[in-house]
């Protein structure tokens, strides 16, 4: 049960600018791989920033695209699992991440097991088969594309989601879990507890929780707990990003940037996320804005070895800049193909299966339901609007 509404809090409607956001961190991380990362899609033996050498001082702080996305999902995350019970929110997650994902993993699996592979990267059938389940780095299983790593957080932070749930969403209960994991995470994994701060997600609680925080800052700007936990994960959040993300750049990619640069560029992103949920922008709403939601999780999933394959076949015949935005393009199109062969048909599908299969489970557990003919003719009228409101919300 969630707690009532208190007359300082207010109703949140769908913030179609935080989907123009999302979209925003997802061409950041495209830019990032395309033109910043140690790899040599351009020219044999030749790194990305080597061909893009100023571009790529820019660039290479698209790895905080996913520090953002993180951001965003701690937001939304909560937002969608506020007022309902774990077997919908399960449902919702299961049906917005599945079906484009197993699109993804095949059509990157197809490509590299018969067009086109990079000579460091080999791929199973049985490393593509785990792949399809999401759970891979749990069994410690090659990823058939190195950007699935940030799948396996988001799995955690549902599952924390979850256990959540079934205490009861409530303000105070909410406050107190975005303070504490974040501080528990940390102090796990600087005494080296090494389970403990795996299940934690040490390495990205603070923007998670962070997340979570500025949803009850926007749920109650007069909250003065929520001010102070939002803030405190804030700092931990740009204290994690100048020594791991620092250190990830470090290893992926031939730059050395400077510990400010990293904080600055973790703070940026909580700015930009308050200033999308908290401000008049909030309100600010444009067809185009849905479709740049829809397309963020598939051009994330799809963009990396595709792109790279296109680079790799244009490089030489086309000028640099020009192969850049046929390769950001041709993910574009990807994405939009996979949400519109896929997702669009087959998410439907899969949500009325796991409905009836989460109502019969009731129905074995003993729980009455109850039929149509028994529900009040006021819910049966508010039922619809508030499934299509936290559709919304999920994408």
């Amino acid at each position: 049960m969630s707690a009532p509404k208190t007359h300082h809090e207010t109703s949140l409607g769908r913030m179609a600018v935080l989907d123009a956001v999302r979209l925003f961190a997802a061409l950041a991380v495209v830019l990032y791989h395309f033109t910043a990362r140690a790899h040599d899609p351009w020219r044999e033996g030749t790194v990305s920033s080597e061909i893009f050498p100023h571009l790529s001082n820019v660039t290479v702080f698209g790895q905080f695209g996913v520090d953002l996305f993180f951001i965003i999902s701690g937001f939304v995350i909560l937002m969608s699992a506020w007022g309902r019970d774990v077997a919908s929110f399960t449902t919702s997650r299961i049906t917005r991440l599945f079906p484009g994902y197993w699109a993804a993993v095949l059509l990157t699996a197809g490509l590299l097991l018969f067009v086109w592979s990079p000579n460091d990267k080999h791929v199973a059938l049985t490393d593509v088969g785990v792949n399809l389940t999401m759970m891979q780095t749990a069994f410690d299983v090659p990823m058939v594309d190195g950007v699935y790593w940030t799948l396996w957080f988001e799995l955690r932070f549902y599952v924390l989601i979850g256990i959540l749930m079934v205490f009861g969403l409530t303000g105070a209960r909410v406050l107190a879990f975005a303070a504490i994991w974040p501080t528990a995470a940390v102090l796990a994994d600087a005494a080296g507890a090494g389970l403990l701060s795996n299940i934690l997600i040490a390495e990205y609680a603070p923007m998670f929780a962070g997340g979570m925080a500025l949803y009850m800052v926007a749920r109650d700007k007069r909250n003065l707990l929520a001010w102070l936990v939002l803030l405190q994960n804030v700092a931990l959040g740009a204290g994690w990003a100048s020594l791991n993300t620092r250190d990830r750049l470090m290893e992926w990619t031939n730059f050395d940037p400077p510990v400010a640069w990293c904080v600055l560029a973790s703070l940026a992103c909580f700015v930009l996320v308050a200033v999308v949920t908290l401000t008049p922008v909030s309100r600010i709403t444009g067809r185009w804005f849905t479709t740049a939601g829809l397309l963020t999780y598939p051009l994330y999933l799809i963009h990396q070895y595709w792109g790279f394959a296109i680079i790799r076949a244009l490089t030489g015949d086309l000028p640099r800049y020009a192969v850049l935005a046929i390769a950001v393009g041709a993910s574009l199109v990807l994405a939009w193909l996979i949400h519109r062969l896929v997702e669009r048909p087959l998410a439907p599908l899969l949500k009325r299966g796991l409905k009836s299969a989460f109502a019969s489970l009731a129905h074995q557990d003993g729980r009455p339901r109850v039929s149509r003919s028994q529900t009040p003719a006021r819910t049966r009228v508010e039922a619809p609007v508030r499934e299509r409101e936290m559709e919304s919300v999920n994408r």
